[in-house]
């Protein structure tokens, strides 16, 4: 991909979902090496968003170009993904370092052997993720953390240039939640590659955002942290009293119902 291209932009684009219009008129260019949090409460079509990204659902007016590509379809390897911390059944036959080997060749898994380069580079993966203790065992066995670890080395698996996280961090402890972030950042440093993270909680990635994309009421606000999380633009975009405040060095929303910068325990995969 030529520097010049950027790795994600979205132009006049707007989605309905069952007679309901989540957003429209959004345009939005991410720089190589830019991460972009989105926010906004459950059904605000923050999951849509990626998915449309990704080629798995429509636009109702717009467009969608990913790495210098119109998005037509899924399967552009170029993109990684990072879904939502779902725990995999108890009984998943696939040890941990099988669930990153996906990541790196998925059409050749399932054979007895990997080629010499498949096994270093999920040696390389799995280490990255700091999966070293808990690679060999089934994945079903793990923890939700170690399992979100061991998918966010299969989404970086092929250097993407454009990584998309749906919520990468709920329900991980501060530890796992930081060796996400981390892999996440090092990832777009070393790479260059833009990101796009929806979020519920702010506070983990807040010292490494650039823009902030908020999805609210059918209508959005885009911007840098300053110019997102404040109770004026907030309010504006609600159209209701809300207060941005300050604990430390967490910010807290407060007077938007399902809307917590801070803390959140819903998604809108199904909603959206």
């Amino acid at each position: 991909m030529s520097e010049a291209v950027a790795p994600l932009e979205i132009r006049d684009a707007a989605l309905h979902r069952r007679g309901r219009e989540l957003w429209s008129g959004l345009t939005l260019t991410a720089a190589p090496g830019e991460l972009v949090a989105v926010l906004g409460p459950s059904g605000s079509g923050k999951t849509t968003l990626l998915r449309a990204i990704l080629g798995l659902d429509r636009l109702s007016a717009g467009q969608i170009t990913a790495l210098g590509e119109p998005v037509r379809r899924p399967g552009n390897r170029g993109i990684g993904y990072i879904p939502q911390q779902r725990p995999l059944p108890p009984d998943t036959a696939l040890r941990g370092r099988d669930l990153v080997a996906l990541g790196v060749d998925g059409h050749r898994f399932g054979l007895p052997f990997y080629r010499r380069g498949d096994r270093a580079r999920v040696d390389e993966l799995v280490a990255a993720v700091g999966a070293e203790a808990f690679a060999d065992r089934p994945v079903g066995q793990l923890s939700g953390g170690e399992q979100q670890r061991l998918r966010a080395g299969q989404a970086l698996a092929d250097d993407p240039r454009l990584l998309l996280c749906d919520e990468p961090l709920t329900s991980l402890d501060l530890a796992n939640q930081q060796a996400v972030v981390r892999l996440i950042d090092r990832h777009r440093r070393e790479t260059g590659a833009a990101v796009l993270l929806v979020t519920h909680d702010i506070n983990p990635v807040l010292g490494l955002v650039d823009r902030i994309l908020y999805l609210a009421s059918g209508r959005f606000t885009l911007g840098t942290p300053d110019e997102v999380l404040n109770s004026r633009v907030l309010t504006d975009l609600y159209g209701a009293p809300v207060f941005v405040l300050r604990a430390g060095d967490r910010l807290v929303v407060v007077g938007a119902p399902d809307a917590e910068a801070s803390h959140h325990h819903h998604d809108d995969g199904e909603h959206a």
